[in-house]
């Protein structure tokens, strides 16, 4: 077992403790929200956290039903100097399902697009496709971990996104060398989880699997290439999100993240994702198209 370092530890609790502040948002207007940012080190707003920002800001229209899909596109870098103004549209109010559309906007203008559908929950036929073997995520050593051992070896443009704590303790099953990667399969195992106790309240949970799922996705379909977001010719830019529920989970307790990405053409990557619990329980799907780019 790798015993996780202290100061590792505590920055991580910062940053988690952080994270779930602004997703919680600040109301504006009936249907308007203000989110800040949370800075992982990259140049402009991370995905994830615009995803979860809009997913909550639909969720606080909606007081009775669940989300249980969401799609969104990523129109414009969002910039980290200002905030985001999420816009809900009430498409539709019904008894069963529930529809909201949500515009992020900067500078005056959309930066993202989602549209989120909720679900009363109701009983129904069951099944689910069986979960993969893979090795707990115990003995597996974090990501953060092996990026900070190489920090004297990355480019000074990388050691931004090294040195600032994530919020999510990543276990890669099978991690991929920074700074040369191997040619290996479409495929990729991961371990997640929020390194500490969260609220009860699911939409927290939900809202922390979307932020989280957009973190490993499209480097699954640079896989086959040898290639990586470290490397300085590799442009890689999420296009679109979608992200199905199945059923409940915590996010405070270990998921495996199953990826693979069936398809790359026309610079662009298609990628899959499923999020398992650690008892075997299929609560999430996942799929993303991605921009990538190897400039000369």
């Amino acid at each position: 077992m790798n015993p996780e370092p202290d100061a590792l530890h505590l920055d991580r609790r910062a940053a988690l403790a952080e994270l779930v502040a602004h997703l919680r948002l600040e109301r504006l207007e009936h249907n308007l929200f203000r989110g800040g940012h949370v800075d992982i080190g990259s140049p402009s707003v991370f995905g994830g956290q615009v995803l979860g920002q809009a997913l909550m800001a639909a969720a606080r229209t909606v007081p009775e039903h669940s989300v249980h899909s969401l799609h969104g596109y990523f129109l414009r870098a969002g910039d980290k100097a200002v905030p985001i103004v999420y816009e809900v549209d009430r498409v539709r109010d019904g008894a069963s399902f529930t529809m909201r559309r949500v515009v992020a906007v900067q500078h005056g203008q959309p930066i993202f697009h989602l549209s989120a559908s909720f679900h009363r929950h109701e009983p129904g036929v069951t099944h689910q496709r069986a979960m993969p073997e893979a090795p707990p995520p115990e003995g597996l050593r974090d990501e953060s971990e092996g990026r900070r051992a190489l920090r004297q070896h990355l480019p000074p443009a990388a050691l931004a996104v090294v040195d600032q704590a994530r919020a999510v303790d990543i276990r890669p099953v099978d991690p991929q060398h920074l700074l040369h990667p191997a040619v290996t399969p479409p495929y990729a195992q991961t371990w997640l989880r929020a390194p500490e106790r969260l609220p009860d309240d699911p939409l927290i949970h939900q809202a922390l699997l979307a932020y989280a799922s957009d973190f490993s996705l499209l480097g699954v379909a640079m896989r086959p290439h040898g290639l990586n977001f470290m490397q300085p010719e590799v442009q890689g830019v999420s296009l679109d999100h979608a992200l199905w529920f199945h059923r409940p989970f915590r996010f405070d307790d270990w998921l495996l993240y199953e990826t693979d990405s069936p398809s790359a053409a026309g610079a662009r990557g298609f990628c899959r994702g499923s999020v398992f619990t650690r008892d075997g329980a299929l609560v999430a799907s996942v799929a993303q198209e991605g921009l990538i780019r190897v400039k000369p």
